[in-house]
């Protein structure tokens, strides 16, 4: 990553030049879009992309404007840790989200449909850690949107480093309190204390965040990951990794460290599938256009059936994946092809496949 000054006072404000050129120039890029569209593919791919990424630069610009008035409004950051600026930094980032999700709806016809949820999940009162499976692209705003404006949650989020080259997640998620690691080059030890001083102090409210696969599945990291665990000597926890088709082995240490560190927490287990099969650059060219369905589903699990050994965890933890393997199975939602595809519904019209 470069130094913090060059991402704030090169980067982020370049972000907010080109948002500006790109909406006063929007007509001509569209219209170059429509003129190679028929070049590349059908479904009209090259403009809805092409649109996509200007609104998400025009989204990132705003963010960046309204988080330097919460700067200045906070005396030019000397209360922004204050508990009235940081829930002003949740408010925002739950009206963010609300934005980004209705242009998502609008013009990806995405839609996140939410089925046989513990009643208990959304009920205040008591701290959180959020588990979830880590697939597809978008998926950790998804489940950040879901617990601030679905569940009045405040969350609080492991992340990789690698996405503060974004300035709008970048200048949000330092002023709160998130960690952002480097996998690989952060040692495991490191790692879970960092993890155990993040999930430390929850209160009613909070919603300590965890994605303890470490990455987006693809069928290679599940094939590395298994291996690794062999020759880690872990033969159960490799042959257990064996029988999930559609997750990686999770590493438990890491969500043990913010079990110990929040005793009074609940767990609750995200599962969802919609975007698995956007792997690579070309996946997501290829569905991308097409009209998503994203299903989740939430399980609750109350601290005191949390085990407390180790063992018992990394059992506990691995019958988890188990579950949501088979529950992600059960549920991979149906493509329907979008309104512009003329050949799938002309096929459709006249019953051929």
């Amino acid at each position: 990553m470069p130094p913090i000054w060059v991402r704030r006072l090169v980067i982020a404000p370049a972000v907010v030049l080109l948002a500006v050129l790109l909406v006063t120039t929007l007509p001509i890029w569209l219209l170059l879009a429509l003129a190679a569209s028929p070049l590349v593919s059908g479904h009209l791919r090259v403009p809805r992309l092409v649109f996509l990424a200007i609104v998400y630069l025009v989204w990132d610009a705003a963010a960046l404007i309204a988080l330097a008035v919460l700067w200045v409004a906070s005396g030019f950051g000397w209360r922004i840790r204050t508990p009235a600026f940081q829930r002003a930094h949740y408010v925002l980032t739950g009206r963010f989200l609300r934005v980004l999700f209705w242009l998502a709806r609008w013009s990806l016809h995405l839609t996140v449909d939410v089925v046989g949820t513990d009643p208990d999940t959304g009920m205040p009162g008591r701290p959180e850690i959020v588990v979830s499976r880590h697939a597809g692209p978008g998926d950790s705003f998804i489940l950040i949107h879901s617990l601030v404006n679905w569940f009045e949650r405040e969350p609080r989020i492991v992340l990789k480093a690698a996405l503060q080259w974004d300035p709008a997640v970048d200048v949000l998620l330092n002023r709160l309190p998130n960690r952002f690691i480097s996998p690989g080059r952060t040692g495991t030890d490191t790692l879970e204390g960092e993890i155990g001083d993040l999930a430390t102090g929850l209160d009613h409210n909070d919603a300590f965040v965890i994605f303890p696969e470490g990455g987006n599945f693809t069928p290679r990291r599940r094939t590395r990951a298994i291996a690794r665990l062999r020759a880690r000597g872990l033969a159960d926890m490799a042959e257990r990794a064996e029988g999930l088709r559609n997750l990686l082995p999770p590493k438990p240490a890491g969500l043990s460290a913010a079990i110990d560190a929040a005793p009074d927490a609940g767990v609750i287990f995200v599962a969802h599938t919609g975007l698995d099969r956007m792997l690579t650059v070309g996946d997501v060219w290829r569905e991308l256009p097409m009209d998503k369905q994203l299903i989740m589903r939430f399980w609750s699990v109350p601290p005191e059936e949390i085990p407390a050994g180790e063992e018992e965890r990394v059992a506990w933890l691995y019958d988890w994946w188990a579950r949501i393997d088979a529950w992600i199975e059960e549920h991979r939602p149906a493509a329907h092809p979008l309104s512009t595809d003329w050949t799938a519904r002309r096929s459709s019209v006249q019953g051929r496949p």
